[in-house]
């Protein structure tokens, strides 16, 4: 599967410089676009179908799969941009286009929702490392019992607040998802 090779070689440099720097840069994601366009656009321009023998090691989806894939990853990561700033950066949009453009739409959506899944997973790892268990549950007992009391429920202060932001890298997420969608680990 050279096409997976490709991906997971593009989300391992998109992860390193996230990591390292908070940023999945352009010169990255869009080459990575432009790869899976072309390979796919290329196999379908030489008929090479899904159950060709050459197929089975190049990993070729076919443009159509391959646009749709980009078109639909990307559009739900641009929602996301879009609705909530600060929790989805551009490069986490490209990334995941990208990720749709070699998976196609239904693959990428599966690695897609597993990204956003163990993203999360790390977050609520991290606010637990952060506040401790049972502060946390603490504080959520003490906000229900005056929500169920007086029928308000009190936003957090700046303070109360300050553990719950958490840096969340989607690359890692992304790379891992991607794992588990290709090799079936789940």
């Amino acid at each position: 599967m050279v096409a997976t090779v490709v991906l997971v070689g593009l989300l391992l440099t998109a992860t390193v410089t996230d990591v390292r720097v908070r940023r999945v840069y352009n010169w990255t994601t869009y080459p990575g676009i432009l790869l899976a366009l072309i390979a796919n656009g290329a196999g379908s321009a030489w008929g090479l179908d899904l159950q060709s023998p050459l197929n089975d090691r190049l990993g070729l989806i076919g443009f159509p799969e391959s646009l749709a894939g980009c078109a639909g990853c990307g559009l739900i990561m641009l929602v996301c941009y879009v609705f909530f700033p600060g929790g989805v950066g551009g490069g986490d949009v490209k990334l995941l286009a990208m990720i749709g453009a070699f998976l196609g739409p239904w693959r990428g959506l599966e690695a897609l929702l597993w990204t956003f899944v163990l993203g999360a997973c790390v977050a609520i790892g991290l606010i637990v490392w952060r506040v401790g268990a049972l502060r946390l549950l603490s504080l959520g007992f003490q906000r229900l019992s005056c929500l169920l009391r007086f029928r308000v429920w009190t936003a957090l202060t700046e303070e109360e607040r300050a553990p719950w932001k958490t840096d969340v890298f989607l690359s890692p997420a992304a790379l891992a998802a991607v794992l588990i969608v290709q090799f079936s680990w789940i």
